[in-house]
Formats: structure tokens, C-alpha cells, sequence
């Protein structure tokens, strides 16, 4: 599976984006899919993922009732809507895939988007 990540770009706090990751070369609509972030010096953080069921979402706190993960499996796409950003949401994003694992640990996910760059500005 390859994952290609874009949507990123600089917007206001407040503001809005959407996040799109696409795959190729395999249907991931079974797959565990899942975004991650990470800022310069920290470690990889969890955002968003799919449960097992394919229709069950679950956030990281810091993103909770902001940040949106849905899926177009017709276009084998998933998605992250962001919405009220912060600075503290600057970060590369990157989504990731596993035929596998459904959780929000990044180590267990096999495959991985390139990451695209969100800027926030205060």
C-alpha cells in the first residue's frame, strides 16, 4: 500500500483545513487507517484513527470536537478535517495504514504516508 498525504498549507488560528491521504496499490478500506502528527523535537503524536469496525473513530484529547477522520472507500481515501486550529496544531500530519493493527500506537502501523506540513499562525 502506498499512502500519499496532502492539504496541508499555512492558515489563521481559527481557521480550517482538510487533509486528505490516498492510497494505491491496495483497497485499504479493511485496513486500520489512522493520522499522526509531529512537531519539531517531539515525539509522533496520535490525531485520529478507525476502529476495527470501519465506522468507529476515536481522537487524541488534544484534538477531541475539532478534528473530523472519515473515508471515501469508492476513492480509497481518508480524510482530516480540522477545524478551530491552534498553533499548538503546527506539525507535519501523516496518515498511516495496517492490515493489521487498529490502534494509536505509530510503531505498529506498517505503512506511511510522506507527511504534509501544517502551519497555524497565532
Amino acid at each position: 500500500v502506498q499512502l500519499q498525504a496532502f492539504g496541508g498549507g499555512l492558515v489563521q488560528a481559527g481557521g480550517s483545513l482538510r487533509l486528505s491521504c490516498a492510497a494505491s496499490g491496495r483497497t485499504f478500506g479493511t485496513y486500520g487507517t489512522g493520522w499522526f502528527r509531529q512537531a519539531p523535537g517531539q515525539e509522533r503524536e496520535f490525531v485520529a484513527r478507525f476502529g476495527r469496525s470501519g465506522s468507529s473513530t476515536y481522537y487524541g484529547d488534544s484534538v477531541k470536537g475539532r478534528f473530523t477522520i472519515s473515508r471515501d472507500n469508492a476513492k480509497n481515501t481518508v480524510y482530516l478535517q480540522m477545524n478551530s486550529l491552534k498553533a499548538e496544531d503546527t506539525a507535519t500530519y501523516y496518515c498511516a495504514a495496517s492490515a493489521y493493527y487498529f490502534g494509536r500506537e505509530a510503531r505498529n502501523y506498517e505503512y506511511w504516508g510522506q507527511g504534509t506540513q501544517v502551519t497555524v499562525s497565532s
